[in-house]
């Protein structure tokens, strides 16, 4: 795992515990080198690339995910 990688990480789990009440959520780490089929899928073009599924809709980030008030907006932990 990148630095990058390993620093969104840090960052999302961090914002997860912090704001999510029931910690009911789940995180699932995909090696796009070991599986390039998916980043093909998924239309993954740049790397760490967050996912966030559900509650819908989809939402995509990249990058490190150290911009807080982005990153909860994107998780829609937050409103504008």
């Amino acid at each position: 795992m990148t630095k990058t990688a390993i620093t969104a990480l840090d960052n999302l789990r961090r914002v997860c515990d912090e704001n999510i009440k029931d910690k009911n959520y789940s995180i699932e780490v995909i090696d796009i080198r070991k599986h390039p089929q998916l980043a093909e899928d998924e239309k993954i073009i740049a790397t760490p690339t967050l996912i966030k599924l559900l509650p819908q809709p989809i939402r995509r980030i990249i990058g490190d995910l150290s911009e807080r008030e982005q990153l909860l907006i994107g998780l829609d932990l937050i409103e504008l």
